[in-house]
């Protein structure tokens, strides 16, 4: 599965990263910074820098990963969005499997 996460900032999203692939919750996290997010929230709309983590786990993994994930975000109500993954190259999704075993 491939996770969706933003962060309002590098430090929070290398930390709850980190953890997330020390507990083997997650296989890797991918950081990127710079991504401008538009959204409503509390009736006005919002434009924000943050921080987008390309988070990769297992099936498996991901009920762990999203609850701890959500308990470690500073946001009230953070974006955890999972996207199944169809197909990859078989070497690198065993990785996966292998490195997200929660």
């Amino acid at each position: 599965m491939v996770v969706l996460c933003n962060f309002p900032n590098m430090e929070e999203a290398r930390q709850i990263g980190t953890h997330l692939v020390k507990r083997q919750y997650a296989a890797c996290v991918n950081i990127i910074p710079g991504a401008e997010s538009i959204y409503q929230w509390q009736g006005k709309v919002c434009r924000e820098q943050e921080i987008l983590a390309v988070i990769k786990t297992s099936r498996k993994a991901f009920a762990v990963l999203n609850r701890e994930l959500a308990a470690l975000h500073s946001y009230e109500e953070p974006e955890i969005i999972a996207l199944p993954v169809a197909d990859g190259a078989a070497g690198y999704l065993a990785w996966i499997a292998s490195h997200s075993t929660a």
